[in-house]
């Protein structure tokens, strides 16, 4: 029995039948993080000696009982130190309490083995943070892993844990995901345990995980699901209703992606076509032509707020000795922006529910790049790229999955091909709540593309 080999359910049932122990399914995931993280960089606080102690205590009654997972570092976790991928967190005390989120998910069986990585308050599509090693993708260790949840993600690429928390406030599950090869979901807003806006005006970010298989992804939203929206519980298998597919190739502001995900969005086509689904053409709707601005202007504000916070903690103002030039950059563009920028930003953006509905009133989901490029190689987004240079790269890399943040709409990445040997994910969005016709779907290509057979070069 390969244990890394092994997704969380299929761990969890050993565990419940008594084939293996929660502490041997978490000892070997230890083992595999030990000799894989120095590599790639994923771990940013090991916390084994908790985890074998929770592992002694398992509840084999649990969805995930023994399974070893991570957390993402930006949310607290009782007794680890949260980092947030920035310098000016060094020496903070462990955290004194946790999010519901982390709650939910220890009470579901997970077991964390340490805090998973990420760029600084995760702001960025990549995972280099000046102050810690860069993560880096388990396909080719010179290239990006992705963001925010790129630790999260070369972990689960790597066959470390068989899926990990992650969240998504402008792509963070989808684009680490298309990086790396995994299945990415990201749920509607208020699907799952509630969570808040944090630093930001509008409300954008959601939780759930990165993951090997969809089957996992489709089990965790079950014990995470919340009652804010109307339940759809655990989504078990592919449907035999065929669907009208929107198609979309530009971004939202235009750009055009490179002929590698170009090829990859056609080939998922032609497979959707295979399949019975019918694939037509469509156009982001006019109203989401400004997302990007809007967004850059609501996302600069919250990087304000999060450096007022910090030199309001340290009790001196904050600098380059605490945080990446382009954090500083964000705060110092908003901050110089004219009166009422931020109020406009986000009485726009709160307004595009009704445009959002529209656009799946002839279709039932929407197809589109995750990204511009296969994953990029280290350095191209970091936080230390001059801001005029960072906006260009950021234009042509990102500008598909904004719009499913603002909208609060679910969306999905889907492995769609290894051109060049490097993974290049498909995204398919859906109308608010309707995560069902998501995973039906996904649990569809997955038996059609199945990409769980894949491995990365560098891998347990």
């Amino acid at each position: 029995m390969n244990l890394g080999d092994m997704d969380a359910l299929a761990t969890a049932a050993a565990v419940k039948s008594g084939d293996i122990t929660a502490l041997e399914a978490v000892d070997a995931a230890i083992a595999r993080a030990e000799a894989l993280d120095p590599k790639l960089g994923f771990m940013v606080t090991p916390d084994y000696d908790r985890a074998r102690e929770l592992a002694g205590k398992a509840d084999r009654n649990a969805p995930f009982a023994g399974v070893p997972f991570l957390i993402k570092d930006l949310d607290d976790y009782r007794g680890l130190p949260t980092r947030k991928g920035s310098r000016h967190t060094a020496g903070f005390p462990p955290a004194e309490s946790q999010t519901a989120f982390v709650d939910v998910l220890l009470a579901a069986g997970l077991i964390p083995l340490g805090k998973s990585s990420t760029p600084e308050h995760g702001f960025l599509p990549t995972t280099e943070p000046t102050g810690f090693e860069p993560t880096r993708n388990p396909w080719d260790t010179a290239r990006s892993s992705g963001g925010s949840s790129g630790g999260a993600a070369s972990a689960t690429a790597a066959h470390v844990v068989p899926f990990a928390h992650a969240s998504d406030g402008g792509g963070s599950i989808r684009i680490p995901a298309s990086c790396c090869g995994l299945f990415g979901l990201k749920p509607s807003r208020n699907r799952t345990v509630a969570t808040t806006p944090g630093a930001f005006s509008i409300d954008l970010s959601v939780q759930l995980c990165v993951s090997r298989s969809v089957r996992d992804s489709a089990a965790l939203l079950a014990a995470v699901e919340g009652n804010a929206l109307p339940r759809i519980g655990h989504v078990t298998g592919p449907a035999t209703r065929r669907l009208r597919i929107g198609m979309v190739l530009p971004g939202v502001g235009g750009q055009q992606p490179d002929a590698d995900v170009a090829a990859t969005v056609a080939a998922m086509a032609d497979t959707l076509r295979k399949l019975g689904h019918q694939v037509v053409d469509t156009q982001w709707p006019d109203a989401f032509r400004a997302i990007g601005e809007h967004f850059l202007t609501i996302w600069s504000a919250g990087a304000s707020k999060l450096l007022a916070d910090a030199s309001e903690t340290l009790g001196r103002p904050v600098g380059l000795d605490d945080y990446e030039p382009f954090s500083l950059a964000m705060a110092a563009a908003v901050n110089g922006a004219p009166p009422g920028a931020l109020e406009a930003a986000t009485k726009a953006l709160s307004g595009l529910g009704g445009a959002h509905d529209a656009w799946f009133a002839d279709q039932d989901l929407i197809m589109s790049p995750v990204l511009g490029s296969p994953p990029v190689p280290l350095g191209f987004v970091s936080g230390t790229v001059p801001i005029d240079a960072m906006t260009e790269r950021l234009n042509a890399y990102v500008g598909w999955t904004q719009p499913f943040n603002v909208t609060g709409g679910p969306a999905m990445s889907v492995p769609g091909g290894l051109p060049g040997g490097l993974p290049v994910g498909v995204q398919f969005g859906a109308k608010i709540g309707d995560e069902r016709t998501l995973l039906e779907l996904a649990y569809e290509l997955e038996q059609a593309l199945p990409w769980a057979n894949l491995r990365p070069p560098v891998s347990a």
